[in-house]
């Protein structure tokens, strides 16, 4: 009986338009990042007021996009941009749109006061509304005492200590983003004859015939020196002793 495999198929359109929402699961934080980020105000972030030029990316989307990504521990700018069209969870919240590595860090630098701002506002509510963590950021390792922490009526002081903290970790968050734009090399891509499908599968085809030829030549020359290692020297098995063994 011969084997059955599923049948993977990248080259057949899909008939209707797939559902971005069906991709992603519904315990997924992206989701509570998206309802989030629509309670915040975006109203003094910088964008091109005279609505000339390309199309711009919405400052709630692109703040969404950082926050997402910066919560899964991605910074860098080139990564996020990646992730847009590698990660379904990031492809849903930028809705199918790909902002360029670019245009995501100078959102960050000229946005920077008012990201942290929000950000820092969307960690309260997270951490109002019952989160522990929003992703790898943790939300209840404040340095506030145990107890305080518990009341559901804090005082001043502990607010601003509370705020000023999350504050910190916004701050960190920023420079470590910063940094991974600085250091970040290329992004490892496939050089420009190789993108086209045809002629990568061409060069792919005379890859494979180079490497068999190689490999008929190797064998070849192994049969005409009849074993001989790769120094030369011929390879034998070791000689048989005809005398007593030794006790």
């Amino acid at each position: 009986m011969s084997t059955r495999f599923v049948n993977v198929d990248r080259t057949t359109p899909m008939l209707l338009p797939p559902d971005l929402r069906e991709w992603v699961h519904g315990d997924d934080l992206v989701h509570f990042i998206v309802e989030a980020v629509s309670l915040l105000d975006f109203s003094g972030a910088r964008v091109n007021r005279r609505g000339t030029g390309s199309e711009q990316y919405p400052p709630s989307m692109m703040l969404g996009l950082l926050v997402y990504c910066y919560a899964q521990g991605l910074f860098s700018s080139r990564r996020i941009e990646r992730a847009t069209y590698q990660n379904v969870s990031v492809r849903y919240l930028a809705g199918n749109t790909h902002p360029d590595h670019d245009t995501i860090a100078a959102f960050r630098r000229e946005n920077q006061g008012l990201i942290g701002s929000a950000f820092v506002q969307l960690l309260r509510l997270a951490k109002e509304a019952g989160l522990l963590r929003l992703g790898a950021i943790a939300l209840d390792g404040t340095k506030l005492p145990a107890a305080t922490t518990r009341q559901k009526n804090l005082t001043y002081a502990q607010l601003q200590a509370q705020l000023g903290e999350l504050e910190k970790r916004v701050s960190d968050l920023l420079a470590q983003a910063e940094a991974a734009d600085q250091a970040e090399p290329e992004a490892s891509e496939l050089p420009a004859e190789l993108q086209e499908a045809q002629a990568r599968r061409e060069k792919l085809l005379a890859a494979k015939a180079r490497l068999e030829a190689q490999a008929r030549a190797q064998r070849a020359t192994g049969e005409r020196t009849g074993g001989r290692s790769a120094r030369g020297q011929t390879l034998r098995a070791p000689a048989r002793t005809t005398g007593p063994r030794p006790d």
